[in-house]
C-alpha cells in the first residue's frame, strides 16, 4: 500500500475503488477462515484492514474539510 502523502494524492473515485476492493478481498479472507480452510497469508488479513483504515481516514478528511 502507498504511503499517507500518496493516498491524499488520489483521486476520490480512486480512493473509494481501492477501498471497495480492499472490503472484497477481506469479505472472501474472513470467509475462508470461518469455513476452515487453511488461509495462506494471515498477515495480508491484517494489513488490509490496516488499508481500509488509512482509505476511510482519508475519506473523512475530504468531507471535514
Amino acid at each position: 500500500m502507498k504511503t499517507i502523502k500518496a493516498l491524499r494524492d488520489l483521486q476520490s473515485e480512486e480512493v473509494e475503488a481501492r477501498l471497495r476492493e480492499l472490503r472484497k478481498e477481506v469479505l472472501k479472507q474472513n470467509s475462508q477462515v470461518h469455513s476452515g480452510a487453511n488461509v495462506a497469508n494471515v498477515g495480508k488479513f491484517k494489513q488490509s484492514k490496516k488499508n481500509i483504515a488509512r482509505l476511510m481516514m482519508v475519506l473523512h478528511e475530504r468531507r471535514k474539510v
